[in-house]
């Protein structure tokens, strides 16, 4: 019989009929997004200024007569990134709802397929537009119990075209990433240029409060002077030591292995100018596991 505190938390999330009944027009997608935008009523994006009036004769849109010499008119997108842009914000929402949903990600290949975008291209902007959506402005430093570690992305050099080529480093010319996960809390990580002691100390002290009760690394030079500033703990891999009581980064290497299985059996391909964006939305996910609103939370950061 199954214990029922060791039964997994499952957050309740928007079902696909859930989203059709919430979105089942663009007004309903614009009504939305001026909620999400001003819930205490619609504001000058420029000013401030919260006296605006809406244009009768177009919907979703209003003047501010404070913004300079001549009247400002802007629309509900207007600052967002769903500005300027030929799709419907019906097509934006239904590809960050996928993009939401999909645990190991979904490919702008799919997407095309799904939504009839005209060009695989398109596709791909959009997508990237949302990651970039997805960063977090309001990152809190991790306390508790704090996993720290490194990983690489990318395949050989060797099997790169000759224009792709990256300068030899180890291993094998890939993108080194360092990253850190707060035992049941977030998770943040990001592209590092080398794995010295300089640059994985700044990462640490960035990403981790002073106020953390563990950090938990592997035998990695670049972490060895941890200690100096934080309560921190080694483990040697090389002598087949992967556990210590609370000492591992199991956790993490979950998170690295979820983000990998997306890069192979997604994307296929993920270059190292968009890597960064990849993350933010490989992040986005898990931080927002607990948030039944994960939805609403997106549309806020776009």
């Amino acid at each position: 019989m199954s214990n029922p505190a060791h039964e997994p938390k499952i957050t309740r999330r928007m079902t696909l009929p859930e989203f059709h009944r919430l979105f089942p027009d663009e007004e309903a997608c614009k009504a939305y997004l001026v909620a999400s935008r001003w819930p205490e009523g619609v504001a000058c994006p420029r000013c401030g200024n919260e006296k605006v009036y809406a244009l009768k004769t177009r919907p979703f849109n209003w003047v501010c007569k404070k913004c300079g010499d001549t009247p400002y008119r802007f629309s509900v997108t207007v600052g967002t990134i769903f500005e300027n842009t030929n799709h419907k914000l019906l097509i934006w929402f239904k590809v960050l709802y996928l993009m939401l949903t999909s645990k190991k990600g979904i490919s702008a290949l799919q997407i095309h397929r799904m939504i009839g975008s005209g060009s695989y291209r398109t596709a791909w902007f959009m997508c990237h537009r949302l990651r970039a959506g997805l960063a977090d402005p309001d990152f809190r430093k991790l306390m508790g119990i704090v996993e720290v570690d490194e990983t690489y992305i990318g395949g050989l050099n060797r099997n790169r075209h000759w224009n792709n080529k990256q300068p030899a480093r180890a291993p094998s010319g890939k993108t080194a990433v360092i990253g850190a996960i707060s035992r049941k809390g977030n998770v943040v990580c990001k592209i590092i240029e080398d794995t010295s002691m300089d640059t994985m100390s700044r990462f640490v002290r960035n990403a981790v409060s002073d106020k953390v009760s563990l950090v938990a690394t592997d035998e990695a030079a670049g972490y060895q002077k941890l200690q100096q500033a934080f309560p921190h703990e080694r483990f040697d891999h090389k002598a087949h030591e992967y556990v210590r009581g609370e000492e591992h980064t199991n956790n993490l290497e979950s998170f690295w292995s979820l983000l990998k299985r997306g890069v192979i059996g997604a994307y296929h391909n993920v270059s190292k100018k968009y890597l960064s964006l990849y993350l933010n939305e490989f992040q986005f996910r898990p931080n927002n596991r607990q948030n039944p609103d994960i939805f609403g939370a997106a549309v806020r950061g776009c």
